[in-house]
């Protein structure tokens, strides 16, 4: 009972250390480079994963449209929708960033629908005005200028920071949804085949069912697609591309960082969310994941020394608020 829930507040714990280590390594060597090293890093212990639960380092039982569906997700959720984020973090920092990450839960109701008939109920228009005014309390204030009759809204945070985080948000949102449809597929190839979803491969090393292990198959295909992507942008975005990548290599925190944030992101963060999209809606999944922004405040002034001020901390938790009201 309730399992998908739970699954999904690990989620939120689990990108929340993830952001922290993104943030130091992004500042160091830069969002492409990083994303590159977490990305093999992430089908390096992915290939682990599923050699030691299927048998085989490669998924196993996807058809073309599976396949498809991951693939696209992958695009969204790991090319444009990382990439975004690692700028949203080098510009605005990763508590600021995180925040941004609560339009997913709109988002992912609104393609749930779309997509795959998930139900929207009225307060969902409520949930998003909350949650958009909970992060315009966050990152707006008065600016009076000489004329303190007048006071004017002004933004804190740069502009491209702040449409980075956001488009990174929209992604993620989109992303999950996408998984979810791609999840479906890899579940009705495994059926179509004969198989139970709780039988164990007999080539296996560990005895664990394929509804287990299959959200890692998928996070493999989304981390395919993610590489290649990435690795694109490298070389079409950079005038040194390899030169960029081999100074990050020799950068030894921010490799440690950049294991840090895989461990916690792509690998364990990333595969725990399909797999918690198998047990609830996509909308519920993301509306725990949401806490990520409140779970970050802590470590984040703890770790890089910021000041944290009262309105950032209510414009979270209100833009917390309004994710939870949009799946009451």
């Amino acid at each position: 009972m309730f399992f998908g829930e739970t699954l999904s507040l690990f989620v939120a714990l689990s990108w929340t250390a993830t952001a922290l280590f993104a943030e130091v390594a992004s500042k160091r060597i830069g969002s492409l480079p990083l994303n590159i090293t977490r990305m093999v890093m992430s089908l390096l212990l992915l290939a682990v994963t599923l050699w030691l639960t299927m048998g085989t380092p490669f998924p196993r039982f996807a058809d073309a449209a599976a396949w498809r569906w991951l693939l696209l997700s992958g695009v969204v959720g790991y090319v444009i929708g990382d990439f975004c984020l690692m700028q949203g973090y080098i510009l605005i920092g990763s508590r600021i960033g995180q925040l941004f990450m609560t339009l997913s839960a709109p988002t992912a109701a609104i393609f749930g629908r779309i997509l795959i008939g998930e139900q929207m109920k009225p307060l969902a228009i409520v949930g998003m005005v909350v949650t958009l005014s909970g992060i315009a309390l966050s990152i707006l204030s008065k600016d009076s200028g000489d004329k303190k009759e007048h006071p004017k809204v002004k933004l804190n945070l740069p502009r491209r920071g702040i449409a980075y985080a956001a488009m990174a948000g929209i992604c993620q949102g989109c992303g999950l949804v996408l998984s979810k449809v791609g999840l479906q597929h890899y579940e009705t190839s495994i059926a179509d085949a004969g198989i139970a979803p709780d039988a164990i491969p007999s080539d296996a090393l560990l005895p664990l069912p394929l509804n287990i292990s299959i959200p890692f198959a998928a996070t493999m295909i989304r981390a395919i697609m993610g590489f290649m992507g990435f690795f694109l942008m490298q070389m079409l975005l950079s005038k040194d591309a390899i030169g960029e990548l081999r100074r990050a290599a020799k950068d030894r925190k921010a490799i440690l960082c950049a294991l840090g944030s895989t461990m916690f992101g792509p690998f364990i963060g990333v595969s725990l969310s399909l797999m918690a999209t198998l047990y609830t809606s996509a909308g519920i999944a993301q509306t725990i994941f949401a806490l990520t922004p409140v779970l970050i405040i802590a470590p984040a002034a703890l770790l890089f020394h910021q000041r944290v001020t009262m309105r950032e901390v209510i414009g979270a938790v209100i833009s917390v608020i309004g994710v939870s009201l949009f799946f009451i």
